[in-house]
């Protein structure tokens, strides 16, 4: 979507020699199944936001090895015939099965579950590792920032905090987590997110004097456009622009200083010179613990741009993708056979994967309830985490941003109060292993 329409070399080198011996040991072909999943939150957080799933889904369909994708492998001598064969031909015709985008996760939460042979989903670790980590961290940062800011929208604006590419796609995870907009054009263009800008400083010191330069903003874009007012002096430019107005300014930016207590000066003052319909936004390096900072100040609305495209400290997930279960003998019917990792401090559970949360009498979460096989018949009110996403090669989980977006806001007000606090805890609900009896067990991975 944003990448080269083959996405077959956005992986590590690892994934395809392996595919090579795998079809020189006679073991490619063996039906597996791979789980894409965390350990843990990252440090503090309560709750991690799944992001990525629409975006994986096409870069699963762009996955193909072209003239000049093979040229490159078998000239670098990374494959060999046989080998470059098997991915001239490559096409996904396997099942994917996981989480829907916008919802919450917590540790060992089976996001995605992968089942095809070893060749065909082996080489897709590095593309799904690298879209689902990014996406979740942006997306888990914003949940948390317009938790905090409630019913105040939150403008995404990191374009020029991070790369060209990454800037795209954190406006989409943002806009899944409740940003009300971006100011990223190209993410406006191809997801059709609303954009929203005010002005530059730049703008202002190019004209003579200030108020120049607010006539001129004003011509172009009308009265009701945002004023950056902190270039000189706040309170001079408040009063140029609403005078020129005659109180009718849309907005104004305040991008520095002590945010609260300037925004309670600015209301004070456009209150008192009758711009009582004039809303303040706020800049200048937010995060979720200064919009939770700001919520008694009288602000309309925030723009953040590093600490949202940063993960606010946590720019990956730290997601992992292992091998679960696999058959002994070639062909989609044979038997799986669970594997683990026995390794310390990152052992895994086999088996392919299912999972539910558990939720009380009033739909408040209570626990994510992870197992092996099928869900155990059940009276309590658990919710299927699981939606099929591929089936035998077939895409059948795309759905439009908005529905992601819903998603979200319903999964995150199942929360319990925990859920909500900014301060360092465990996560808002714990997760059991159920046993193939229905009976829970302990926390999986680890916890």
């Amino acid at each position: 979507m944003i990448i080269p329409q083959s996405t077959a070399l956005l992986t590590d080198e690892y994934e395809l020699t392996m595919v090579r011996a795998a079809i020189e040991a006679g073991t490619a072909d063996r039906n597996c199944v791979f789980e894409l999943f965390a350990r843990r939150l990252p440090p503090g957080r309560r709750y991690g936001v799944v992001a990525g799933v629409g975006r994986a889904l096409q870069a699963i369909a762009d996955f193909k090895f072209r003239d000049t994708e093979l040229e490159y492998l078998v000239s670098e001598h990374i494959v060999d015939g046989p080998t470059a064969e098997f991915l001239a031909g490559y096409r996904f015709t396997g099942s994917m099965w996981g989480y829907g985008e916008g919802d919450l996760y917590f540790p060992g939460s089976p996001l995605v579950i992968v089942q095809g042979t070893f060749a065909e989903a082996v080489v897709l670790e590095t593309l799904l590792l690298s879209i689902y980590n990014y996406d979740s961290a942006v997306a888990s940062a914003a949940s948390r920032m317009t938790m905090m800011a409630e019913d105040r929208p939150c403008i995404e604006m990191g374009s020029r905090r991070t790369n060209e590419y990454a800037a795209i796609v954190s406006a989409r995870a943002a806009y899944i987590a409740g940003f009300a907009s971006t100011s990223n054009l190209e993410a406006g263009r191809r997801f059709g997110i609303p954009t929203s800008g005010t002005a530059a400083h730049a703008f202002t010191l190019l004209h003579d004097t200030e108020e120049d330069a607010f006539r001129a903003q004003i011509a172009t874009l009308g009265e009701n456009t945002t004023l950056l007012v902190d270039t000189y002096d706040i309170e001079a430019a408040v009063r140029t622009g609403v005078r020129i107005t005659g109180g009718r300014l849309g907005a104004v930016r305040i991008d520095s200083g002590d945010l609260t207590a300037t925004a309670r000066e600015v209301r004070a003052l456009l209150d008192e010179l009758g711009a009582t319909h004039t809303r303040i936004i706020v800049t200048s390096d937010l995060d979720e613990w200064q919009i939770a900072a700001l919520s008694g100040a009288p602000v309309n609305g925030y723009g953040v741009g590093t600490s949202l495209v940063t993960g606010s400290g946590a720019p990956t997930c730290s997601m992992i993708y292992k091998l679960v279960a696999r058959s002994e003998t070639a062909g989609p019917n044979a038997p799986l056979v669970p594997v683990a990792k026995k390794s310390p401090f990152k052992a895994t559970v086999g088996g392919r994967k299912y999972a539910l949360r558990r939720r009380d009498a009033k739909g408040i979460a209570e626990a994510e309830l992870v197992g092996v096989s099928q869900p155990p018949a059940s009276s309590n009110n658990d919710r299927d985490l699981m939606r099929p996403l591929i089936l035998d090669g077939e895409i059948v989980g795309e759905e439009p941003l908005s529905a992601a977006r819903e998603r979200h806001e319903h999964a995150r007000g199942e929360l319990p109060r925990d859920g909500y606090k900014m301060s360092r805890g465990e996560p808002a609900i714990p997760t059991f292993y159920v046993d193939d009896h229905g009976q829970i067990m302990a926390t999986p991975y680890g916890g």
